[in-house]
């Protein structure tokens, strides 16, 4: 029997709440988390959720999650991280009261970008890819076929050592809660992004 894919994962910042049932991971978030660095807001939290494993060099990382959004910055989704100012998060955030699919890149510096996805859904799927200097983010909800393309990243190759895998924040309150569905990685699908 192979094993569940979130088994060989480990925390950084632990929840309150967290455990896999029936192959699903169910997180509750802490009271303020989050990760971020500088930029316009000042401050440098780096106190969000995360359950990664190690690796180095190209892939291809994707899970399938729905969350309970109802508080500003609520989030959950993917993360790509070197070190605590070097790292990406990418997946859905709660803002303008509605659900925004959300890229956090960080040198140093933190950037944000973000735009609503205007289909009903339920579940979404992310997708990161990782091939030299690039980071390919796609995104699916189960309303759609195809994957679509959020962001085309620079994320140096000198950010070889990382840790890959979920996470769950909410910067505004405790108790956001997550389900991660499955949990894929492995070596990069294709250069194609078309």
């Amino acid at each position: 029997m192979s094993k569940a894919p979130f088994d060989d994962l480990v925390w950084l910042n632990p929840p309150p709440a967290a455990d896999v049932r029936e192959g699903s991971l169910h997180v509750r978030t802490g009271l303020k988390t989050d990760f971020w660095q500088r930029t316009y807001y000042g401050f440098q939290p780096d106190s969000g959720h995360f359950l990664h494993r190690k690796w180095s060099g190209d892939f291809t990382l994707e899970t399938t999650f729905h969350g309970r959004y109802e508080t500003l910055y609520d989030q959950a989704g993917l993360m790509i991280r070197h070190d605590e100012t070097a790292w990406v998060k990418c997946g859905i955030e709660f803002t303008d009261g509605a659900k925004h699919f959300s890229v956090v890149v960080t040198r140093g510096h933190s950037d944000w970008s973000a735009f609503r996805v205007e289909d009903d859904f339920d579940l979404i799927s992310v997708r990161v890819t990782r091939n030299g200097d690039a980071l390919f983010i796609q995104y699916r909800t189960d309303a759609m076929v195809e994957w679509r393309m959020a962001r085309l990243a620079y994320f140096p190759v000198e950010y070889a050592d990382l840790s890959v895998g979920v996470t769950a924040c909410s910067p505004q309150r405790a108790g956001f809660e997550a389900e991660f569905t499955d949990f894929r990685l492995g070596p990069p699908l294709s250069r194609d992004i078309h």
